[in-house]
Order: structure tokens, then C-alpha cells, then sequence
């Protein structure tokens, strides 16, 4: 018999924003259940009060026609609900082991309990749980040292270690390869048989179609609608999710391409790059193409100085330049909007206006180096409305913004500092199509302002759908360089897999 999951009338406000306006949300065990919507609906808010993180919502919570407080983490856990947040990282402890990370709060017990910690038991006990998932991890290996993906089984098995009825995952493939992804759905199938429901959060429609069986919409805030799977489409559930019809995605218009700006001949870093070689010019936008893994973040961050080049030139406008640290880069007019937003691209704990014109202090700078405030303002608020940045003020912290809107704060700092060569590192990764298309007219409008684009994505449909040119990068060098219309989806996949 499966356990029925009941929100009712969920509402929540933070400063400034009402994130939650009574909404409901049903599942049961034994199913996955696809949460969507654009940035900014409330669909990690909502699961984020499921889960305990925030205590100061008003509605009602049952399981079974029960009713449950969930006020806590702990409160959460008790009832049988477990999340993976998108951020593996800050839920692990990378110094410890596998089965130390597992069975984490196990070892907080006996710790409180006794003098000494049963070590023995608890790799076992760890060992027993990664084999039954048929997770190929070594308990004793340190965390540190396990991919991305790997970091996401073990939370998955530390959620299902605690005698867990419902496991939320939030964005689970964002930063998976198309083999890793197909594990995590063997794990989620394999858990759903054993009456795990599973509550899936993705901006990847596709993935939701594969996997789910039921899909609750949301939108500013507010319940949309909840339907099966197998009596809607994709199409219809971007209607649900923006509102309205979504027309031609990508811009039909680029920019006229001048001039070469940058060149880049036999590139080395002390990892994964090795003999890379590109150029770039006005107006033009060239794709960095390839999967997971490739060495696409890796080529960015030699090129913003922002990783140790061995070998190479690079050549600005015919010049010869070195590029030892980001700092050597900004000057030479290179702009990085990096692939982990959150880490690298924003500084979370700060306001918009901060943010925005982080990347060009001097500008905002009066006598002895004070911020003029008063001028910083001005400009962000011009930058919110042309970029269609969704917060309540220039002062709001960037934390407190949908993913998307993150992104666009991202991307804004550089359009205030005016760069000429931009790097796009997986722009669209954790974004909503409606963003998504904000974000692909934004880069097309700089490239009719005669800036330089590259544009690194795993996604082969959007280095279709922007790019002028394409080099598809395998195991950190090129394979091929191709024009994108005269190329597909399944030539750009050849390469990128390593065929010759």
C-alpha cells in the first residue's frame, strides 16, 4: 500500500518576495514525480520547506492523512524525507570516507554514546548499502577523491541508509555525462521498485519524459496543474511553465563577422588541455562543443588566466599577449562567465548592485578609491531592466534570486565592464527555457554589437542553434572544426565521442 504525501496551502514570504501562495503538492511512494517551472516558481522553495530548511511557511503537511510539523531537517528525516541538493559538495565532508559520509550521523550517535567509534560496523554497514544499489564505490576511498557523479550516488545512498520513503533531487543531472545520467536512472528505477517515491526537479524536459510518471507544474509562486505524464507533451508543459506559447528559441539574427580578434595556437595546461588551437572573430560566435568531461571548462580557465598554461600563444588583434592570472585578462578585454555560478561567477552574500559592478570598481571609484554609491545604483538599475533581472531591488542578495536571474547578474557584470571577447561557460546549466532564451538573445545582441563569443556547452542543440562556428573538443584537444550549418547533432556527437 504506498504512502500518500500531502502539502496543502503552502505559503512562504522573504523580504520583499512571496515565494509560496498556497500551494498544493501530492505524491505518493512508489512513483517519480516531476516538479517543474521557470526560475523563480517556487519549486526548490517548496521542497525546501518538505525538507525542513525553512520553518516560518504557513499550510499543512500530511503523510497518510496524517498530519506531520515539519519545522527542521531532523524533523524531515524522521518522517522519512531525504534531499540532494544540486550542490554535492557542501552536503559531503571530502576529508572523510565513503562509508564515514554514509553513515554520518550513525557515527555522530556513537560517538555521543560511547567512547569509541565501531568502525568496522560502519563500513560494512556502508559496504551492504553501495552494493545493494550496485553503486561501484569503495567505502574506504576518500570523498575527495570520487567524480561528481560518484558524490551524487553516495548522497543518494546516505538518503537511503535512513529508512527513506520520499528522496527529493534537485537538478540531479545538471552536471552528469549522458552514461552517468543513465546510472543515476538505473539507481532511481531500482528505488521506486522498492516503494521510494522520488521527486524529480529538472529544467530538462526530455529527462522528465523518460523517467517520470507524474508532473506537478508551477509558476510565480503558485500551483499550475498536476497531470500524468503519458496525457501531456512537452510542448504543453512549457505552455504551463511560461504562460504563453514558446516561439523560435534561438535568435535568427547574428552579428556581421569582421576582423580576427583572438587567436590561440597550440594551448597546454598542466591538466587536461593539451595542443588546443582556435580563433575568433567580431561579431562571431564559435562553439566549444563536447561532453561531459572533454575539457571544455578546462580550455575557459586557461584562457581567462584563470589555470597554469605551460605552453601557447595567444595573439589579441595581431598582438602577442601573456595571460598569467584573471586579473591579465580583464585588461586584455577577456570576460569568463564560469560554469559554477554560484562558486565562481557571483559572490552570493551580496546585493545585486555589488555584483553587478564587481567586475569594474574603477569606474564606480571617487577620491582615495570610495565607492560612489549613488552612481553604482543608477547603473544597476539600468542593467536590471535591460537585462529583465527579476528581484525586488538592486539591494536584494544574490542568494536570495532564482538560478536563472543568478546567471543573468553573471553575465551582466561583463556587460558593464564592456569587454571584447566573451566566454560563455554552460550559460543555460540549471535554467529555465524561458531564461534560456533571454540569455541566447542577450549573447546574440552582443555579437550585433561586434563582441567576440565562444560559447562552451555540452548541450549539442544549442551549439546548433547560436554558433557560427564549432570546435569539438575530445580529451582536452580538438577533433574537429566545423561550420555550424553545415553540420548536426549526430556529426558533432561523432567527434565528440572520439571519432576520426
Amino acid at each position: 500500500m504506498p504512502t500518500l504525501l500531502e502539502m496543502k496551502n503552502i505559503s512562504i514570504e522573504f523580504p520583499g518576495v512571496k515565494a509560496l501562495n498556497e500551494v498544493n503538492f501530492t505524491t505518493e511512494t512508489g512513483t517519480t514525480h516531476a516538479l517543474i517551472g521557470a526560475n523563480g516558481a517556487g519549486k526548490s522553495t517548496l521542497m525546501k520547506v518538505l525538507s525542513g530548511a525553512y520553518n516560518h511557511y504557513t499550510g499543512e503537511i500530511f503523510i497518510d492523512g496524517k498530519k506531520v510539523d515539519i519545522r527542521s531537517p531532523k524533523d524531515a528525516q524522521d518522517q522519512g524525507i531525504q534531499i540532494v541538493y544540486q550542490e554535492v559538495d557542501t552536503a559531503l565532508v571530502p576529508y572523510l570516507t565513503v562509508g564515514e559520509n554514509i553513515m554520518l550521523n550513525e557515527t555522530v550517535n556513537d560517538m555521543g554514546k560511547a567512547q569509541f567509534v565501531k568502525w568496522k560496523a560502519i563500513h560494512k554497514r556502508a559496504a551492504e548499502i553501495l552494493e545493494s544499489m550496485n553503486i561501484n564505490v569503495s567505502s574506504k576511498t576518500l570523498v575527495s577523491e570520487l567524480t561528481l557523479a560518484e558524490k551524487q550516488m553516495v548522497l543518494i545512498a546516505r538518503s537511503v541508509s535512513k529508512q527513506c520513503k520520499f528522496l527529493i533531487l534537485d537538478e540531479p543531472t545538471a552536471p552528469l555525462s549522458q552514461s552517468e545520467t543513465k546510472e543515476l536512472f538505473r539507481i532511481v528505477r531500482d528505488l521506486v521498485k522498492q516503494d521510494v517515491g522520488i521527486i524529480f526537479i529538472s529544467h530538462r524536459l526530455p529527462e522528465l519524459f523518460e523517467i517520470c510518471e507524474e508532473i506537478t507544474v508551477m509558476k510565480n509562486g503558485e500551483f499550475v496543474i498536476k497531470e500524468k505524464i503519458a496525457e501531456t507533451s512537452q510542448n504543453k508543459v512549457v505552455e504551463y511553465m511560461l504562460g504563453e506559447k514558446l516561439e523560435e528559441q534561438f535568435p535568427k539574427y547574428h552579428g556581421e563577422i569582421g576582423e580576427n580578434v583572438l587567436t590561440v595556437e597550440g594551448l597546454h595546461d598542466t591538466g587536461l588541455v593539451k595542443n588546443f588551437s582556435m580563433h575568433v572573430n567580431e561579431g562571431e560566435i564559435v562553439g566549444i562543443a563536447g561532453l561531459v568531461g572533454a575539457g571544455k571548462t578546462e580550455i575557459c580557465k586557461a584562457l581567462f588566466g584563470a589555470s597554469r598554461v605551460t605552453a601557447g600563444e595567444i595573439t589579441i588583434r595581431g598582438k602577442k599577449v601573456k595571460i598569467k592570472n584573471p586579473n591579465d585578462a580583464v585588461s586584455k578585454g577577456i570576460a569568463l562567465v564560469p560554469e559554477e555560478r554560484r562558486k565562481e561567477g557571483i559572490l552570493v552574500q551580496e546585493s545585486v548592485a555589488a555584483n553587478l559592478t564587481s567586475a569594474s570598481l574603477s569606474k564606480f571609484s571617487k577620491f582615495l578609491s570610495f565607492v560612489d554609491y549613488k552612481s553604482e545604483k543608477k547603473i544597476s538599475k539600468e542593467m536590471i531592466t535591460s537585462l529583465g533581472i527579476k528581484t525586488p531591488s538592486e539591494e536584494t542578495l544574490v542568494q536570495n534570486l532564482s538560478g536563472g536571474n543568478q546567471q543573468k547578474v553573471a553575465i551582466g557584470k561583463w556587460l558593464i565592464a564592456d569587454a571584447d571577447v566573451y566566454i560563455f561557460d554552460e550559460p543555460t546549466k540549471g535554467v529555465d527555457v524561458g531564461a534560456k532564451k533571454d540569455i541566447f538573445e542577450l549573447i546574440s545582441g552582443l555579437a550585433q554589437r561586434g563582441k567576440s563569443i565562444i560559447y562552451a556547452s555540452c548541450e549539442l542543440s544549442e551549439i546548433l542553434g547560436i554558433t557560427d562556428r564549432v570546435y569539438v573538443v575530445y580529451d582536452g584537444e580538438v577533433a574537429k572544426e566545423l561550420e555550424t550549418n553545415a553540420t548536426n547533432e549526430e556529426e558533432l556527437l561523432f567527434y565528440s565521442t572520439g571519432g576520426k
